[in-house]
């Protein structure tokens, strides 16, 4: 059993599958509160499901993307039951995960999108080094930006540890706070080879 958020049908609006169709399996409990988070519903609460029944709904979109997501999916031990059942049924499947716990035990047929936690989130000191070099070419590390502070903090743990050459890294301004044009500018004049992530699916005005 897992305790579940909501199932939606909706446009990925992040990270290297952004502008496709992708059905998300959100989790409830979060042990983190990033300053900016837009989910906070999913801290506490949720309906008790079991594996089978989340399938069978996600089988329903008739959609092959499917994103596992929270709050923190990794605080509930039966996601991974979840997620190579997924994945045995030819889905592709990705997690969504705040970087604070181990992304070790994670199927490696799954595409991680990992975080980073820069000090505007709040949470900085809960980043677990540890995972990244659990992370593969196909994992993604993201950082959620809240002003040059937050940029330049990324900047250096790009470097520090060479993660260009490990995996993408996305960089995404807090909706509404970072102007995505500056953080472009910010990229373009330092040449890193990431990709801006903007949340596509807050303009488009879908979950």
């Amino acid at each position: 059993m897992l305790r579940l958020i909501e199932i939606f049908y909706s446009i990925q609006g992040e990270a290297a599958a952004a502008g496709r169709p992708c059905v998300f399996v959100r989790l409830a409990r979060c042990n983190l509160r990033c300053t900016w988070c837009d989910t906070t519903y999913s801290f506490n609460g949720g309906e008790k499901q079991s594996i089978d029944e989340i399938i069978k709904i996600v089988a329903d979109y008739g959609c092959n993307l499917v994103e596992i997501t929270g709050g923190e999916p990794l605080l509930q031990p039966e996601v991974h039951t979840l997620m190579k059942r997924l994945c045995d049924e030819n889905y592709e499947v990705m997690i969504e995960t705040s970087g604070s716990l181990t992304i070790g035990d994670i199927d490696p047929r799954v595409s991680i999108i990992m975080d980073l936690k820069p000090p505007g989130s709040g949470e900085v000191e809960k980043n677990l080094y540890e995972n990244i070099p659990l992370l593969k070419p196909s994992d993604e590390v993201k950082f959620v930006l809240l002003d040059r502070t937050d940029y330049d903090w990324a900047k250096e743990k790009m470097k520090e540890y060479a993660l260009t050459d490990i995996s993408e890294v996305i960089l995404s301004p807090v909706h509404g706070e970072l102007d995505s044009g500056k953080l472009a500018e910010w990229v373009l004049e330092d040449q890193l080879k990431v990709r801006l992530g903007l949340q596509i699916h807050k303009f488009l005005g879908v979950e």
